[in-house]
């Protein structure tokens, strides 16, 4: 069940990949209180969709407020992680959630539809967490090209 406006965040500690990270580093959300934190959740690493999305967060970097902590999080191994971040110079760090976790207490593991086939895969979700750890702001299904303008309005 996906957490609503006002319900503590579901913590998690997971590996993290990003400016300042090496193999061994990892991120917890608890950590983080006291701090805006944003998670972005995204299907995969270098598909088109995702990277638009990515991109236009990459580019509309300075539009965001600087106390915000920004967060991408997918399946996808620290490994691709990087590859993505170099690739596509994000400026925010990406989470490795190799084991399902994050995205299944996030509610945001769903079974997808393409061409007729359906198999389980991440919802395009973005959750705003205030800083003492409950939601402010789900965007849910996001069209990846309007993220940047949704998540500056959940943030104003």
């Amino acid at each position: 069940m996906k957490p609503q406006i006002g319900d503590q965040a579901p913590d998690f500690t997971a590996p993290v990949a990003g400016e300042g990270c090496d193999d061994s580093s990892s991120i917890t959300l608890s950590a983080l209180r006291g701090s805006r934190v944003v998670l972005v959740f995204y299907p995969k690493d270098q598909t088109p969709g995702c990277t638009t999305q990515a991109c236009a967060l990459r580019d509309g970097w300075q539009d965001l407020p600087d106390d915000v902590k920004v967060y991408g999080v997918s399946i996808d191994d620290v490994k691709s992680h990087r590859k993505f971040i170099e690739k596509q110079h994000l400026p925010y760090p990406l989470i490795a959630d190799t084991d399902k976790a994050i995205v299944e207490r996030y509610g945001v593991w769903v079974e997808k539809s393409m061409y007729g086939k359906k198999y389980m895969g991440t919802e395009r979700s973005t959750f705003v967490i205030g800083k003492d750890g409950s939601i402010e702001s789900v965007l849910e299904k996001v069209a990846p090209k309007k993220h940047l303008e949704l998540l500056k309005e959940a943030l104003a």
